[in-house]
C-alpha cells in the first residue's frame, strides 16, 4: 500500500548516557540551545536552531544499557497516524521497538525499525504545538540523512512504500554498490537524503544523521576540542559538499556538512 502523501523527517533524539555533558558538546559544535521540558514523568531537554526546536536528549538509564541500549541519535519521520504507519510497518516486514505511545498531549510517537533493523521513529506532533520549519543550509539544521541500509534497494522500495519518497539521482560507487538520493516532498523536490547498502564492517544498519556547520574546518575543530572523536574525514561529496564523521563523548555517531570546507 502506497503513502497518500510524503512524509519528511521532523524531529531528532539523543539518547545518552550524560545528559549534560551531551548537551554541552553539541552546543559547542553545533550552537543548539537546550531547554529542559518534562514529557509526562520523563526528563527531557529539548534542543533548538533559535527559537524553532530540532530535537531532544533522553538519559539511557544502567537498566537500558545492561540490556543493550548505546548512546544513538534517532530521527523521527512526521505522520498523521502513527497506529495506522506502525500497521502498515509491520505488514511490510518492519519491526516496533517502543510503542505507539500518546506524549501526554504533545502528540504520539513510535520507535521503529525497518526489515533489516535500521532503527527510527514516526512522531505525529500535536495540533497545539506544531513544529517550526527549519529554512535548508540554516547553521545547526539537519542538512542530509543517511541510511546504511542492509540492502539499498530493499531499503528504498520499503521506506518509498512506507512514506511517499522517491529517488532524486542515483550515483553508482562502484563495488561499493548505489548511492540513492531521496527526496521527501514528492517529484522534483530537491534530495534532503541517501541510501547505499551498508559497508561490510558495519555492524549493523543504521540512519546517520549530518548537522550543517559554517565551516567544515571549523566545526570539526569544535567537536574535537569538546571530547568528539573523528571516525572519517574530511571528504568532498557532489554538490561540493564537505562532510566529516564523528563519536560525541558518549559514543553516538553523527557526522558534520558544510558548502565550505
Amino acid at each position: 500500500m502506497s503513502a497518500s502523501k510524503t512524509h519528511p523527517f521532523v524531529w531528532y533524539e539523543l539518547m545518552t548516557t550524560d545528559v549534560a555533558a551531551a548537551v554541552s558538546f553539541y552546543q559547542s559544535v553545533a550552537g543548539w540551545k537546550a531547554q529542559a521540558a518534562g514529557i509526562g514523568p520523563v526528563p527531557y531537554t529539548v534542543l533548538s536552531v533559535g527559537e524553532a526546536g530540532i530535537g531532544g536528549v533522553l538519559e539511557l538509564t544502567a537498566e537500558m544499557c545492561a540490556q543493550g541500549a548505546a548512546p544513538v541519535w534517532v530521527g523521527y519521520v512526521g505522520v498523521d497516524d502513527v497506529d495506522g504507519h506502525v500497521e502498515r510497518l509491520r505488514a511490510a516486514g518492519g519491526s516496533v521497538q517502543m510503542g505507539p505511545m500518546d506524549l501526554h498531549g504533545a502528540g504520539a510517537f513510535a520507535v521503529v525499525a525497518d526489515p533489516h533493523g535500521a532503527a527510527f521513529g514516526l512522531l505525529k506532533p500535536s495540533i497545539l504545538t506544531p513544529l517550526q520549519t527549519i529554512a535548508p543550509g540554516t547553521q545547526g539544521s539537519i542538512g542530509w540523512r543517511e541510511l546504511h541500509a542492509g540492502d539499498g534497494e530493499a531499503a528504498f522500495q520499503f521506506y518509498g512504500t512506507l512514506f511517499g519518497w522517491s529517488e532524486s539521482s542515483r550515483m553508482d560507487m562502484g563495488p561499493l554498490g548505489v548511492y540513492r538520493m531521496f527526496s521527501t516532498g514528492g517529484e522534483g523536490s530537491p534530495a534532503v537524503g541517501g541510501m547505499m547498502t551498508r559497508m561490510p564492517d558495519s555492524p549493523r544498519p543504521f540512519w546517520l544523521y549530518y548537522i550543517e556547520v559554517d565551516h567544515l574546518g571549523a566545526g570539526m575543530e569544535r567537536a574535537t576540542a569538546a571530547g568528539g572523536k573523528l571516525l572519517m574525514g574530511p571528504h568532498e561529496v557532489p554538490g561540493p559538499m564537505y562532510i566529516a564523521q564523528f563519536f560525541d563523548p558518549q559514543g553516538a555517531l553523527f557526522a558534520l556538512v558544510s558548502a565550505v570546507r
